[in-house]
């Protein structure tokens, strides 16, 4: 009670509320407009509005007598919007931006809370509003200005081109087959931008008359601001007790709830998803992710989950490919449906696919060409089936998006097993329906049917590259022995060209032997480069006395004028040279006695040149 008298009440106001202009009064506002400098006295040329959509737009002239307006600015906006025409479809008629366009936009969706209120002679009156709306300038002009560009540049290209075409270009055409539009789909198109912009565009303009603040038929209106009767029987609504009439005048927020985003239908939560029976939440993880490793899936479902249970659930709609569990293809393609794409039906598909899964589990490459060859589909469909399952690697083809899960096949032998089996049926099907070739069914090497790539180190790659050096010695060693039989059977081919000597092959350490097949014969008794067996002297690599210093002396002359021009080479370059040299030659020359590769390394060194070593960096 103290507090009452401390605080006592100065005046008691009458509130009316006036139903006059219920559904008909708008509030609008010009945010970028200062307060100070209204619209009041500017002259507006049009309105008008769709009631519907609570859109309205206002033409208002611009005063192109003021000092601050840009005429040369003007008549080039003008003339870019119009061009030089003049006709009734004109934006500016005068030659002269002369106007703006205003465009509103809602300012808040539910005005229930809101009401325009006019005090006179101690009473209240109060109109709901129907629509708060802030009007801001429209440049719809320049999208006409650039059409008008666009449409000029189009003219003049037409005109460069030739008139005497007789037929008109033939153009590819893509048909399409749409599927039937489901609720879901049917939804997204209605909340979709173009549907909401083409229900714009179908609600027709309704024209206005503007009336200035001083005009009397404004006056007149707004008369109707205030309560045309002050009955008891006019206003009922606001006889309420005091926390009705406070509830009416605040009351609760509802927009919260509404604003809040929606997860499309065919979204789960977590805590939704694992409210389902676990095979449908097994279901839904497999349709949604599409290839998912065993550990993945048990980490989704959750602690606690029997993983028995989840690999009997798991095999009724995944098939195991290098360990990891990919959908089924009727999971993704059930009956009756078909191809987005192609219109192809969802058997086909299924067919098609399976193909793709079925290579994947022979190898962890596939090429997009291969399976559209195959299954005949279109490439959207078949780039479909990869992205599945796949990432594209450029000059590459199509690699299995995850690693091969060694852990599970250890630990789920009987799985691997019974999946192995069905695998084996469903390649017979494939067979009889796309009736595969040999090379289609054979996988390309051991490491890909192992399902998991094999990896080198790099001492493993020299190793190897060290014993296919030495296999390839051995055949040569083979071809090189048959050719010497051949020799010693066939006297005639004493007498050779000099274009047809051959080098002695000796190679060093596990080197490549030298290369010297364009020489197989000469016309001094050297074959191959040793001396015949029924020569006089069987050199077997050695020579004489009297010539080891002559040989010398040419060798090391060769090498060192090799070296002058040549800073670096590689031992089958310089026996390459070596072998052009010795062609260069007249027959019976020393140095045909026969030059191993150890005595042409040899002097390579002793002429002060050094040996690099540089590792083989792979297999060969």
């Amino acid at each position: 009670m103290a507090n009452e008298e401390d605080d006592p009440i100065i005046q008691e106001i009458d509130v009316f509320l006036a139903r006059s202009l219920l559904e008909k009064l708008y509030l609008f506002q010009y945010p970028i407009r200062p307060a100070s400098m209204t619209y009041d006295d500017v002259t507006h040329l049009s309105a008008k509005i769709k009631p519907k959509q609570q859109k309205v737009e206002l033409e208002m002239a611009i005063d192109t007598l003021n000092p601050n307006y840009c005429r040369s600015k003007g008549e080039q906006i003008a003339l870019n919007v119009d061009g030089t025409c003049t006709d009734e479809t004109s934006t500016y008629s005068s030659k002269l931006m002369d106007k703006q366009t205003f465009c509103s936009s809602q300012a808040a969706s539910n005005v229930s809370r809101y009401a325009a209120a006019v005090y006179k002679k101690g009473e209240l009156h109060l109109t709901p509003l129907h629509g708060i709306l802030q009007l801001r300038p429209s440049f719809t002009y320049l999208d006409k200005a650039d059409a008008k560009h666009r449409e000029r540049e189009a003219a003049n290209e037409g005109g460069d081109s030739s008139q005497d075409e007789a037929e008109d270009d033939v153009k590819q055409i893509t048909v399409r087959f749409s599927r039937p539009e489901t609720e879901q789909a049917r939804q997204r198109r209605v909340q979709s931008y173009e549907f909401l912009q083409k229900r714009q565009a179908e609600e027709h303009w309704v024209h206005l008359h503007y009336y200035g603040l001083k005009d009397s038929r404004s006056e007149h209106e707004r008369q109707y601001l205030f309560s045309q009767g002050h009955g008891l029987a006019e206003n009922t609504e606001l006889i309420k007790s005091p926390s009705e009439y406070l509830m009416m005048l605040m009351p609760p927020s509802v927009e919260e709830e509404s604003d809040k985003p929606m997860a499309p239908s065919n979204v789960l939560s977590m805590a939704q998803l694992r409210t389902l029976p676990l095979a449908d939440q097994i279901k839904i993880l497999m349709k949604n992710v599409k290839v998912m490793p065993f550990a993945n899936l048990m980490s989704l479902l959750g602690s606690g989950t029997d993983s028995t249970a989840v690999l009997r659930c798991i095999q009724q709609v995944a098939m195991l490919v290098q360990g990891n569990w990919v959908v089924k293809s009727d999971v993704l393609y059930p009956k009756d449906t078909s191809s987005p794409h192609s219109g192809v039906p969802a058997e086909v598909l299924c067919r098609g696919r399976d193909f793709v899964m079925w290579k994947f589990t022979r190898d962890r490459w596939v090429v997009r060409k291969e399976v559209a060859a195959v299954t005949k589909l279109c490439p959207e469909d078949v780039k479909d089936f990869l992205e599945h399952m796949s990432v594209a690697r450029i000059n590459k083809g199509w690699e299995f998006m995850l690693p091969y899960d060694e852990d599970f096949v250890k630990k789920h032998p009987d799985i691997v097993q019974r999946q192995h089996m069905l695998w084996m049926g469903i390649q017979a099907k494939l067979e009889k329906v796309y009736n595969l070739l040999k090379e289609h069914l054979t996988p390309k090497n051991q490491e890909a049917q192992s399902g998991h790539p094999l990896l080198v180190s790099g001492e493993q790659r020299v190793n190897m590259a060290k014993a296919k050096v030495k296999q390839n010695y051995g055949q040569l060693e083979k071809e090189f022995q048959k050719q010497k039989a051949e020799m010693k059977s066939n006297d005639t081919l004493a007498k050779m060209d000099v274009s047809n000597i051959r080098i002695k092959e000796e190679p060093v350490s596990d080197e490549e032997p030298m290369d010297t097949s364009a020489y197989e014969g000469m016309n001094n008794g050297i074959v191959n480069g040793l001396h015949r067996e029924d020569s006089m002297d069987s050199l077997n690599g050695h020579l004489p006395g009297g010539c080891i210093d002559r040989v010398a002396q040419e060798l090391k002359a060769f090498v060192s004028s090799t070296f002058k021009k040549q800073f670096v080479l590689t031992l089958s370059e310089l026996k390459r040279l070596f072998n052009l040299h010795l062609a260069s030659l007249p027959p019976g020359h020393t140095l045909f006695s026969g030059i191993s590769d150890k005595m042409l390394q040899d002097m390579v060194l002793d002429t002060g040149c050094k040996q690099i070593l540089v590792p083989p960096f792979g297999p060969t």
